[in-house]
């Protein structure tokens, strides 16, 4: 699996556990268990807030 493919489904998976469970930390610590660096966590969690923003505004 490429790295792109990889970040996307990871993406996804944070999406559908974000939008079940708003919360930044319970976030923050599903995305270290997917044994990223803490900069790519926090780029996963400013991610998944954006697309979740907007699924919601629309």
């Amino acid at each position: 699996m490429k790295s792109d493919e990889k970040r996307s489904h990871r993406l996804n998976y944070l999406l559908k556990y974000y939008l079940q469970n708003p919360q930044e930390t319970d976030l923050y610590l599903r995305a270290k268990q997917m044994g990223v660096t803490d900069s790519t966590a926090k780029d996963y969690i400013r991610t998944v807030i954006i697309q979740a923003k907007k699924i919601y505004s629309n």
